[in-house]
């Protein structure tokens, strides 16, 4: 059963009259404002008509000059139906925080941490929020601000002094030991 965007539409309007679509390449994608984030993906996962009972994945994107400079995305399935869908919240840079869906899928728990530690999104009521691939203590050593390698403002070069880079032999010729 191919996914019906109308019905879609309609189910969660009634909890969110604020919903917006996109559509690229037929995958169907829904923007909701955080507020309405748990309700919306309850429904999305409890009602008989839609039934997404699983989360694929969550990331986010930086879009860096958007008034709404992050975009959290939540990539779900249904097994019932075989259909996907995404769930577009927009964050704001000032406050980078989205409601937690791990209520409602537990497997948003590694997703979420993966999220927040490549772009400092915090996720409000994570059950263990806490860095994911870089050292806890990853900071900008002129700063001591936490740094986040997928935002658009983290440093080409990476942070100076953190590692050394490897050799360069098309720029410096071979290396020798």
């Amino acid at each position: 059963m191919t996914l019906n965007k109308d019905n879609v539409l309609e189910i969660i309007g009634k909890i969110c009259p604020d919903v917006q679509t996109y559509e690229h390449r037929d995958q169907f994608s829904i923007i909701v404002p955080k507020q309405y984030l748990l309700e919306v993906a309850k429904e999305l996962r409890e009602n008989p008509e839609t039934k997404f009972e699983q989360c694929i994945d969550i990331t986010a994107i930086d879009w860096l000059t958007k008034p709404f400079r992050y975009e959290v995305v939540i990539f779900l399935y249904s097994l019932t139906y075989k259909n996907r869908i995404r769930i577009k919240v927009p964050i704001e840079e000032k406050k980078p925080e989205c409601p937690s869906v791990t209520s409602i899928w537990e497997s948003a728990n590694w997703y979420e941490r993966e999220t927040f530690d490549m772009y400092g999104i915090k996720f409000k009521d994570h059950p263990f929020l806490r860095r994911f691939y870089m050292p806890e203590d990853y900071n900008d050593p002129e700063t001591g601000e936490p740094i986040y390698p997928l935002r658009k403002d983290y440093p080409l070069m990476g942070v100076p002094e953190a590692l050394p880079l490897p050799p360069y032999p098309e720029k410096y010729g071979e290396v020798t030991n």
